[in-house]
């Protein structure tokens, strides 16, 4: 006897490819980057999965040059990210890092954080002002976008991560992420990790997007001092893309 459940269930969002795939099935030289075109990112991205964390730290800080300069989204930026999305279930993440003793996927997380940010609702917005029309159906910006929810997806499991820095990592990833309209039914449960972060982090611009968020999706923060408007951090950048620097 079959019996049928009043209520859909709500949708699932996509699987992250395979990073075999993405580095297989990307045609990376017609692929544009900060610094031409993008022939040379596999090599790149396949030295995030060497077992000596400098290598793997070195190689993320080269990602970041090249499709990340200057807070911009270029052609490449979309693959690679589902690159490194992809490789956070890879054994070379859990590669602690000397002197911080912090697992590499933390940093991978942060540095997806970091670029979701570059492509949020705020610096679009931001932008738009601007640059008015900039966002076009094709533009490298609306192929990250778009790519949001299957980002959170791999993005996801790690919420509950025993390493309170690759914790509080994809908490601030999904935050930034769940902006997507496709997503908005995991935000109850993303408010839980916003109220965490403003409540463990030693990170003020973490907190900083995190009480942004909760006021944005109509949470009551006025318990929660403010935070002083800063542009040059109002992002997670002050600790994403900076913390590939020495020491590793």
């Amino acid at each position: 006897m079959n019996h049928s459940s009043s209520t859909a269930a709500a949708p699932r969002e996509p699987d992250v490819p395979p990073y075999q795939v993405v580095l297989a099935e990307t045609d990376w030289g017609s692929l544009q980057t900060a610094f031409g075109n993008g022939e040379h990112l596999p090599e790149v991205l396949a030295r995030l999965l060497e077992p000596d964390p400098k290598v793997q730290v070195t190689a993320l800080s080269e990602l970041t040059e090249l499709v990340c300069h200057q807070n911009t989204i270029y052609e490449a930026t979309p693959p690679v990210a589902m690159y490194i999305a992809g490789i956070l279930t890879h054994p070379a993440a859990m590669t602690l890092r000397p002197y911080r003793n912090v697992p590499i996927r933390a940093t991978l997380l942060t540095w997806l954080a970091s670029t979701a940010y570059d492509a949020s609702d705020e610096i679009v917005d931001r932008t738009g002002q601007y640059f008015p029309g900039f966002l076009t159906h094709d533009s490298p910006l609306r192929v990250f976008r778009d790519l949001r929810p299957t980002l959170y997806r791999a993005v996801a499991p790690y919420l509950q991560d025993h390493h309170e820095d690759a914790r509080e990592a994809a908490g601030l990833t999904a935050l930034i992420l769940a902006e997507h309209p496709a997503l908005a039914q995991h935000r109850d449960h993303l408010a839980v990790h916003a109220h965490r972060i403003l409540d463990t982090s030693s990170n003020d611009p973490n907190r900083r997007v995190a009480w942004k968020v909760l006021e944005a999706w109509g949470h009551d923060v006025t318990d929660i001092n403010p935070f002083q408007e800063e542009p040059w951090d109002c992002g997670p950048h002050s600790d994403g893309h900076s913390n590939l620097t020495p020491p590793f």
